[in-house]
């Protein structure tokens, strides 16, 4: 993408999280500053681009397990980002062709390509977008519910998006809203970056100095605590290479994720 075809309130010369991310996973919906914000962190912590390819995988895996395994149906997949290959809802339809899965994103690119790319991968399964901010939990659960049927499990997704509040009571508080909405038997699944090098710590102060969203890393302990109340699935809070590998060999990762259930 060219700079030129961006709308002006897309700011293409301002980096932005989902275009950087976009760009670290091989994708090609980003602008030349998001590739400069992109490589000046790489520089610093060349394992952000194993980062992102590690994300899909774990989100791949846990949506196999969801749709598979735990039989869910329905998905409710928050701070989605730029669509890019095996997403949450061509993941859940190849295996569950009735699976109804919300995209939820306040980023007009976000919702621009959501409306050309994320199209069902079947015709028996629901497939649709909802533009709001995490910050807004009553909002996303409302139109979501245009969708989504409450009185049935639904698995919630915060996949590595909650590094950009500052405030872990604030996290915990939009977390505890969603999952208290959802019935017994629904999942939360939340995966965020972690403080465990220094390589990664000093890769997010150099994203803030290049003008990016501030990304705040936590302690895996901190991440636990938004679990509280679930039923941890094996094996736990874990890092996300590390979570039920395919087999590939797992390569150590600064990001830690999990799945839980709610009884």
């Amino acid at each position: 993408m060219t700079d030129q075809e961006a709308p002006a309130e897309l700011q293409p010369d301002v980096p932005h999280a989902a275009r950087m991310w976009n760009y670290w996973m091989g994708g090609k919906d980003n602008f030349a500053a998001d590739r400069a914000a992109g490589d000046a962190v790489a520089q610093v912590y060349p394992e952000i681009v194993l980062m992102a390819q590690q994300s899909r995988k774990f989100l791949i895996r846990v949506v196999r397990y969801l749709a598979g395994e735990a039989g869910v149906r329905q998905f409710l997949d928050i701070g989605t980002g730029l669509p890019t290959m095996q997403n949450t809802h061509e993941v859940a339809q190849s295996i569950a062709p009735e699976s109804k899965i919300v995209y939820v994103d306040n980023d007009p690119m976000v919702l621009a390509y959501a409306r050309a790319l994320l199209v069902g991968a079947t015709t028996e399964g629901v497939t649709t977008y909802v533009h709001a901010d995490y910050h807004d939990p009553e909002k996303i659960l409302a139109d979501a519910e245009q969708a989504l049927d409450f009185s049935e499990p639904v698995a919630v997704m915060f996949m590595g998006v909650m590094g950009y509040e500052p405030d872990l009571r604030v996290i915990r508080s939009i977390v505890s809203t969603v999952m208290a909405r959802v019935p017994s038997g629904s999942y939360l699944v939340f995966w965020d970056g972690t403080d465990t090098s220094q390589a990664v710590v000093e890769g997010a102060k150099k994203l803030a100095d290049s003008g990016g969203i501030p990304y705040i890393l936590r302690s895996p302990k901190d991440l636990a605590t938004v679990f509280e109340g679930l039923e941890l699935v094996e094996p736990g809070l874990t890092q996300i290479s590390s979570w039920r590998p395919d087999g590939d060999g797992i390569e150590p990762i600064e990001a830690y994720g999990a799945i839980g259930r709610k009884p």
